[in-house]
C-alpha cells in the first residue's frame, strides 16, 4: 500500500509542465485550489476537471501515477462521504428513511460534489511534486516569499525545510517497507486480529523508523556542514529562475479557469435551467 503513495515523488521526463517555472506552477496550484472552492455547481467542477486533465496530458505523467495519490486519502474520502451522506439535510422528502438515518437527494449531490472536489485537489497537488524537483520547489517557494525578507523572516530556511520534508516522504516510505518486510520475516503479523492488536503491532515499526529518520537527519546535517552550507542572504544559485512563454500560457489558462468558474456560478442556471434545477446544491 505504501508503494502506491506518489506524493513527494518526482517523475523525470521532458514535458511542457516540467520545463515551466516552479513559481508559476506553485501559483497555478493555488489558483486551482481557489477555483475548486469557488465552484458552486457541477458545471464549474467540470471546468476544473478539464483543466486538470489538460495539465496531466501536457505533463506526460502517466495517469496511474497521479491516480495512485488518491490511495493515501481513500479512508478519509470514505469517512467524510458517509458523514455527509447521512447527516447533510435536505428540503425534499428523504429517499431513504431508516430510523434516525435519512438520506436526501440534496445530501447525495452534496456528497458527490465534496468527494470530487477533494479528489481533484489531491490530484492537482500530487501533479506539482511529480513535475517539480525538490530543488526547484525550494527555489520557487523562496522566490515567492522574497517580500518577507524585508521583515527579517528566514525565507530560505523555511523553503529548505519544506523541500527536505517533501523529499523525505518517499525515502521514509521505502524505509517503512523494508522494516515491515524484516518484521514479517521474523514472524510478525500485521493483518490479523482486532484493531487494538493491529495498533500494537505497529510499535515494532515505529521505533526503528524513528531511529532511522533521526539518523538520516543527522547524516544530512553533517553532509551540509561538510560542504560549508550556509543559508545567508549572499548565497548565489547555479540556475536562476526565468519566466518563459510556457509560463504565460499556464498563467492565462488558470486565470481563465477562475474567470470561467465565476461565470458558471452566476450564469449556469440561465444557460441550463432544467439541468441546473435538478442538480443544484441546496
Amino acid at each position: 500500500m505504501l508503494n502506491d503513495v506518489t506524493f513527494g515523488q518526482y517523475y523525470p521526463t521532458k514535458s511542457f509542465v516540467h520545463k515551466s517555472d516552479p513559481r508559476i506552477k506553485l501559483l497555478a496550484l493555488i489558483a486551482y485550489i481557489v477555483a475548486l472552492f469557488l465552484a458552486k455547481n457541477f458545471y464549474a467542477l467540470v471546468a476544473c476537471l478539464i483543466v486538470l486533465v489538460a495539465t496531466i496530458i501536457a505533463s506526460r505523467v502517466p495517469l496511474g501515477s497521479v491516480l495512485r495519490s488518491i490511495k493515501a486519502i481513500i479512508v478519509l474520502l470514505i469517512f467524510t462521504a458517509v458523514l455527509n451522506l447521512f447527516f447533510h439535510g435536505g428540503k425534499t422528502s428523504p429517499l431513504v428513511h431508516w430510523g434516525i438515518i435519512k438520506i436526501y437527494r440534496e445530501s447525495i449531490i452534496f456528497t458527490v460534489f465534496f468527494v470530487l472536489r477533494l479528489f481533484f485537489l489531491v490530484m492537482g497537488s500530487a501533479l506539482l511534486t511529480l513535475t517539480t524537483t525538490p530543488v526547484e520547489l525550494t527555489d520557487g517557494i523562496e522566490s515567492l516569499l522574497t517580500p518577507l525578507k524585508w521583515i527579517k523572516f528566514p525565507v530560505h530556511e523555511l523553503a529548505l525545510i519544506m523541500s527536505i520534508a517533501l523529499r523525505f516522504i518517499p525515502t521514509l516510505i521505502d524505509e517503512t517497507n523494508r522494516i515491515i518486510s524484516a518484521q514479517k520475516a521474523r514472524g510478525a503479523d500485521f493483518e490479523s486480529g482486532n484493531i487494538f492488536k493491529r495498533i500494537k503491532a505497529i510499535v515494532p515499526i515505529l521505533i526503528p523508523l524513528l531511529i532511522s529518520a533521526f539518523r538520516r537527519a543527522e547524516e544530512l546535517g553533517d553532509a551540509m556542514d561538510a560542504r560549508c552550507y550556509s543559508g545567508s542572504k549572499n548565497r548565489t544559485k547555479y540556475k536562476k529562475l526565468k519566466f518563459g512563454w510556457r509560463d504565460v500560457i499556464i498563467t492565462l489558462l488558470y486565470a481563465g479557469l477562475i474567470t470561467g468558474v465565476v461565470f458558471l456560478n452566476i450564469y449556469a442556471n440561465r444557460i441550463f435551467p432544467e439541468i441546473y434545477e435538478y442538480i443544484r446544491l441546496s
